[in-house]
């Protein structure tokens, strides 16, 4: 196992730009992991593992953990606490890193079940509701997930904030999101779009029953006109207080709960 003590390394510099950069995520197709739970769940879910950078620390105190990385690595180096602070986008870093290989969808993942239910993810910005998205749908058993625009799910928070969610659920990432509402109709799935207008349809009184593919949209301006048209139902979630609306997270824990529960 070489060891890395400088900042400056290539190797190093290669994995904080794909930390930092969905362009350099993008073209390599990599993305950036951090702590030992994290990539664990990245080494138990089949997710290729191209290079793992760990702590001498780390190795002592998280070593099952470090075992499983190492397991599965394609490269592995130990680093400096230097280099570890380097790496880290926290606090207080436990000094395991990955740089991991962005899933093949040659193999048909990528495509809709006419039967399953999906949750569409219109221009969502904010790493933290993007994440904390993909725990509930694996949590309440949802087919997929599908980003169209706004954040990369790789970004780092988003899959922090996921808790490993993101590595384990179906995602399925397309450009635009009303050809996904077209494929859907196409399908005879039910397409829905959320919205806070009350004179939507009640989410609570929608046949459940077949496949479905239900729209949240950007936490400023919700789904776009584009998407709106496009999909068969527009519904909305009954509230009794002042608010006007609802976080994106929270309003798809709810579409998610309803879409699963009958």
């Amino acid at each position: 196992m070489d060891f890395l003590a400088s900042k400056s390394n290539e190797k190093i510099r290669a994995a904080v730009s794909v930390r930092d950069s969905s362009k350099a995520r993008r073209e390599s197709g990599l993305f950036f992991l951090e702590g030992a739970r994290l990539c664990s769940d990245a080494a138990e879910n089949g997710i290729k593992i191209f290079r793992a950078f760990l702590s001498r620390s780390a190795r002592k105190k998280y070593s099952g953990y470090c075992d499983r990385i190492i397991s599965v690595s394609e490269e592995i180096y130990e680093i400096s606490d230097e280099v570890a602070a380097k790496l880290s986008d926290t606090q207080n870093t436990q000094g395991i890193f990955c740089v991991c290989r962005v899933k093949d969808i040659s193999d048909g993942v990528n495509e809709l079940r006419a039967d399953g239910k999906y949750l569409l993810l219109e221009n969502v910005q904010d790493p933290s509701n993007l994440g904390a998205v993909s725990r509930t749908a694996e949590a309440l058993g949802i087919d997929g997930l599908i980003i169209c625009g706004g954040c990369d799910i790789y970004n780092p928070k988003a899959l922090r904030a996921s808790m490993g969610s993101a590595l384990r659920l179906n995602i399925i990432v397309r450009d635009r999101a009303a050809e996904v509402i077209d494929e859907a109709n196409g399908k005879a799935m039910l397409t829905l779009a959320s919205t806070p207008d009350k004179n939507s349809v009640r989410i609570t009184d929608v046949d459940m029953s077949g496949g479905i593919v239900c729209v949240v949209g950007n936490e400023g301006n919700g789904v776009s006109q584009e998407v709106m048209n496009a999909c068969r139902m527009r519904v909305t979630i009954p509230m009794g207080g002042r608010a006007e609306s609802l976080n994106a997270a929270t309003a798809a824990a709810i579409l998610s709960w309803e879409m699963v529960r009958k």
